[in-house]
């Protein structure tokens, strides 16, 4: 996996594709289209199937919406493999309880509480996880005192040359910086496994479709009673995720940026050191705190905020391809006459009061999730390839308001009848674009976020720029390095190589690694400017103490997208016209394209001030 840019082992990568990513919707897919069986073999009860399935999914998905950022917050305290092993351990457990329920209320609704919160583990991973995959330690900064791989020394004893010396190659060359293309690669790699995990999630959904639902006959087939198959089947299922969840128990051990996460971190609020490059310490942050802080993130990070934004989308996306396609494809059967309900207080049991609606929805939302399914690694490479304006981002939210405007314009779904096209095909694929491209691109840049790839674009111009041209070096290095002033303000000041030289004259020292309560000038405002200490450009900031936190966010807007879509969709389904949600899922997305365009235009806005600043300070000096 080198060749993609990824940090983290073969194992590793192999674990959380093929265990985190390819489950954590395939036992959600299989419960949900297996608990009706359940209700009508199991226990026993023929009335009311639909409205229990009902208050099961909605019941499941308000837990989903409390557990993720709470599983989120705990992951950032005992680590993301603790929190994935737990996950599915709850999720195999939880389908052995659901088949020995005897009624709904309250023994199968307590069985399905107990599965959301666990399926909400093993979701949030997914998001957590991410990061780790790409996450690159900051090198040791040679200037610190302490053990260096290169020296048996623990204290650095600097060249006496080199500080009389000291030029601004020479500075750069012992000030540990990243590479440009490490940053630009890590950026891309993460933006590549989104892609994949977009494809594996929906190899997910197809593996419990073809292999975990046709258990039951198959048990039937080798003389098992129905109410014994569907017994069968969940413990068969339930084995898979206790063995998933040991898997990863071995799978994800020693995770990049995880070493100081455990058990033992449950209840501690011991401060831990922040990096291997710098002797300081990192507060632990309470578990509230912890939360507010990924929230407040939303507004401060545009990576993030957009990320949220993207999550919620996609979710409400799933939600009106899976729910209101069928529904708007019945309703139209129904309206036209060309199908009768068998069940009129329940006209939205479409494959048993219409086959033909039914085998209609079923093609038009199986295109739409086969082309996201192959458009998952395009996204993926698109993602990391035109990464500086979001373009991918905006591009899918355009093609969300294009394909939902058009289907909520629609007369007729059906392809054959007179008012309808075999346009619907094109687009429905729009719309699954649509949902497949927010997924990935959400989920690469909430992976840019917590890396803290906010800046890191331009940062690794800068170093390009000064790598390739040694006069552009010169500049780099003194747009870069200002001047400290006690009032804040950059002071630009002759460089090293301008100052007059002489055996007497006072060397330009280097400048010292800022440690917590340091940030004191050295010297006073009217000492001479040769003799102020160098003040580093800001790096960028690295989230990944924050990686659960913003996972479980992450998960909380996209559950919020769902609830409001069903909600508020439902209602205007019936009030509005069955065209309605449809038009909310364009707004949606119109929302998004206009946060993507925003936060383009603001970057050539950001990017042209510093372009003038820059020109400014090279005038003056």
């Amino acid at each position: 996996m080198a060749f993609l840019g990824f940090t983290a082992t073969r194992l590793q990568i192999a674990t959380y594709l093929l265990c985190i990513a390819l489950f954590s919707i395939s036992f959600l897919v299989f419960l949900n289209s297996s608990v009706s069986f359940v209700i009508t073999q199991r226990i026993g009860q023929q009335n009311n199937v639909g409205d229990a399935v009902g208050t099961l999914g909605f019941a499941d998905e308000l837990v989903a919406l409390a557990a993720c950022p709470l599983w989120g917050v705990l992951s950032d305290r005992v680590g993301v493999r603790t929190v994935a092993v737990l996950g599915y351990a709850i999720v195999g457990v939880s389908l052995w309880i659901f088949v020995q329920a005897r009624n709904v209320y309250p023994q199968l609704l307590l069985a399905r509480l107990f599965f959301s919160f666990g399926a909400a583990a093993t979701a949030t991973m997914v998001t957590a996880i991410l990061p780790t995959m790409t996450l690159i330690n900051s090198p040791a900064d040679p200037r610190v005192p302490g053990r260096h791989p290169s020296t048996a020394s623990h204290t650095m004893t600097p060249s006496i040359s080199s500080e009389l010396t000291i030029t601004p190659a020479r500075f750069m060359s012992r000030t540990p910086t990243t590479p440009p293309s490490t940053n630009r690669n890590r950026g891309a790699s993460t933006s590549q496994l989104a892609g994949l995990v977009g494809m594996f999630t929906g190899l997910g959904a197809l593996l419990a479709l073809g292999i975990f639902l046709p258990l039951p006959t198959r048990f039937q087939k080798n003389g098992a009673s129905p109410s014994a198959a569907i017994a069968d089947s969940f413990y068969v299922v339930g084995a898979i995720a206790i063995i998933i969840s040991l898997a990863c128990l071995f799978g994800l051990r020693g995770l990049p940026g995880e070493d100081e996460k455990g058990l033992q971190r449950l209840l501690s609020m011991k401060s831990i050191k922040s990096s291997e490059s710098t002797p300081s310490e990192r507060q632990t942050l309470s578990y509230p705190r912890l939360l507010l802080t990924s929230i407040v993130l939303g507004f401060k990070s545009r990576n993030i905020g957009l990320g949220y934004l993207g999550g919620f989308v996609a979710r409400a996306s799933s939600v009106a391809i899976s729910l209101f396609i069928p529904l708007f494809t019945n309703a139209y059967f129904l309206r036209t006459g060309l199908c009768s309900p068998a069940d009129p207080s329940d006209p939205s049991d479409i494959k048993h009061a219409c086959p033909r609606a039914y085998l209609l929805a079923a093609a038009l939302t199986g295109t739409s999730q086969l082309v996201a399914l192959l458009s998952a690694p395009l996204f993926g490479y698109l993602a990391g390839r035109y990464k500086r304006f979001n373009i991918p981002l905006i591009v899918s939210a355009a093609a969300g308001i294009a394909g939902y405007s058009a289907f909520g314009a629609t007369h007729s779904p059906d392809p054959k009848s007179a008012d309808g096209s075999p346009a619907i095909f094109a687009i429905v694929a729009l719309l699954g674009l649509s949902q497949i491209g927010c997924i990935v691109c959400s989920l690469a840049l909430l992976g840019r976020g917590i890396q803290g790839d906010d800046d890191a674009d331009n940062a690794a111009a800068a170093n390009a720029n000064a790598s390739s041209n040694p006069t552009a070096l010169s500049r780099s290095y003194s747009y870069s390095y200002s001047y400290s002033d006690p009032d804040g303000f950059p002071d630009p000041s002759p460089l090293a190589d301008d100052l007059p030289s002489s055996a007497g004259a006072t060397p330009l020292p280097s400048p010292p690694v800022l440690h917590p309560h340091e940030t004191e000038p050295l010297l006073p405002a009217h000492a001479p400017a040769h003799l102020r200490y160098l003040r580093p450009a800001a790096s960028p900031t690295s989230l990944t103490h924050l990686k659960g936190s913003i996972a479980g966010t992450y998960s909380l807007a996209g559950g919020a997208g769902i609830l409001l879509l069903t909600k508020a969709g439902g209602a205007l389904f019936d009030n509005a016209g069955p065209g309605a949600p449809f038009w909310l899922m364009a707004g949606f997305n119109g929302v998004l394209f206009f946060g993507g365009v925003g936060v383009a235009v603001w970057e050539v806005v950001r990017e042209l001030a510093r372009a003038r600043a820059r020109e400014g300070g090279f005038r003056e000096g």
